[in-house]
């Protein structure tokens, strides 16, 4: 009986760490260290589309893309990042404010607006950097 249930509790285990952020605030990518302290990682961004406008997010915030918002898959809602667009160094504040992106390779979703600000409305992806400028409490509205 209780081989049956070894493997299914250490496949949940594995999900759920795989979940947990690896980079947090005060540290820095292994083998980086001209990364700023609250660095927290690079990757693709894409920005969140027209039919969110007006819908609830994780939050409980509603999706207005006029605002500088952000989907991320852990940071906690009401958290500020720096978004750093690398191919033309354009940087744009976002609030954290939803769940997602559920694209692989893709670290975070950005409003329309933010997405505008930062120069890839066209291309509608782009490699960024994300810092943590204040960590928010996490609580919904």
């Amino acid at each position: 009986m209780i081989r049956h249930l070894t493997l299914p509790f250490f496949t949940a285990l594995l999900l759920a760490a795989a979940c947990v952020p690896y980079y947090q605030q005060g540290q820095s990518i292994p083998g980086d260290e001209n990364a700023p302290p609250d660095f927290i990682a690079e990757g693709r961004a894409s920005f969140m589309a027209d039919e969110m406008q007006g819908m609830r997010t994780a939050s409980g915030r509603i999706f207005n893309l006029r605002e500088r918002v952000a989907a991320h898959p852990t940071l906690p809602f009401g958290t500020i990042v720096e978004v750093t667009n690398l191919r033309n160094n354009k940087k744009v504040e976002v609030e954290v404010i939803d769940r997602g992106p559920f694209v692989r390779g893709r670290i975070i979703d950005v409003s329309f607006q933010a997405a505008k600000e930062l120069g890839f409305v066209e291309s509608g992806t782009t490699e960024v950097r994300l810092r943590i400028v204040r960590m928010g409490t996490g609580k919904t509205n």
